[in-house]
């Protein structure tokens, strides 16, 4: 297990492969849809080397209630741009981003899968630190989290590396050997 403190540092990043566990403590922040978008029209300084969390966060009485990823491929078209304007060092998701992302990560940056079904678990790792942009709604804003020992498995890399492109390529050919 490879524990990682944020903010994160290139070299942090450049010595993580695909298939690496990590443990992550630190800030990190919740983005989707409209935060991504607002991300690339307006500044926002908070996410210069984030680690940007693919997330829909419950929260009660500024307690994390339920926190589990949300489905990455969906920002797939924002997120070149983001590690290019922001310097995002790491992206924490489910079910992987596209070869533009991949090939965006690479030299800069790294995708960490995390458990879907275990939104309870990663709530009990994290705080509320401050929250961004609450006009768009509890699971759109942008909230600002201090995890501590955050588990997940580095699926795409800095080198170009991608567990979930391995994975398409070999059901892939399990399915063609089936026909």
């Amino acid at each position: 297990m490879i524990e990682l403190k944020t903010p994160l540092k290139k070299e942090d990043v450049l010595k993580l492969k695909a298939g690496d566990k990590v443990v992550i403590s630190g800030t990190v922040i919740s983005a989707r849809d409209k935060a991504h978008a607002f991300m690339l029209s307006e500044d926002f300084p908070k996410a210069k080397d984030a680690v940007i969390y693919h997330c829909g966060p419950v929260i009660k009485d500024g307690s994390v209630i339920s926190a589990g990823p949300t489905t990455s491929a969906r920002m797939s078209q924002y997120t070149p741009e983001l590690i290019g304007r922001y310097g995002v060092k790491a992206i924490i998701g489910k079910g992987g981003m596209d070869d533009s992302v991949l090939c965006a990560l690479k030299g800069r940056a790294v995708y960490l899968s995390a458990t879907g079904g275990a939104a309870v678990t990663y709530a009990q790792a994290m705080k509320v630190k401050s929250v961004s942009k609450e006009e768009f709604g509890m699971p759109e804003a942008m909230w600002e989290f201090e995890i501590r020992n955050f588990p997940a498995i580095v699926t795409m890399d800095a080198h170009g590396k991608s567990l979930h492109k391995k994975v398409l390529e070999d059901s892939g050919k399990s399915f063609r050997g089936m026909i």
